[in-house]
């Protein structure tokens, strides 16, 4: 299997973690694509990740629409 090309273009939100592996909210590009927002689990030095999830632009905005009228 080939390696998997990515490029962090800008990290927005980095969750504590307890373990191995803590979650970020990045701006990705992976391989020749267009970048999007990824939600994964990440380990210290970024050498591994977890699966994650890949969103566009306006699904960010639907899930920051829709997490602002959630009572947490």
């Amino acid at each position: 299997m080939a390696d998997l090309k990515y490029h962090i273009v800008k990290t927005l939100i980095v969750f504590p973690g307890d373990g191995t592996y803590h979650k970020e909210l990045n701006l990705i590009e992976w391989g020749d694509r267009k970048a999007k927002y990824d939600l994964r689990g990440w380990n210290d030095d970024r050498t591994e990740m977890t699966k994650g999830i890949v969103l566009s632009k306006e699904e960010v905005q639907i899930l920051k629409e829709k997490l602002g009228g959630i009572d947490l």
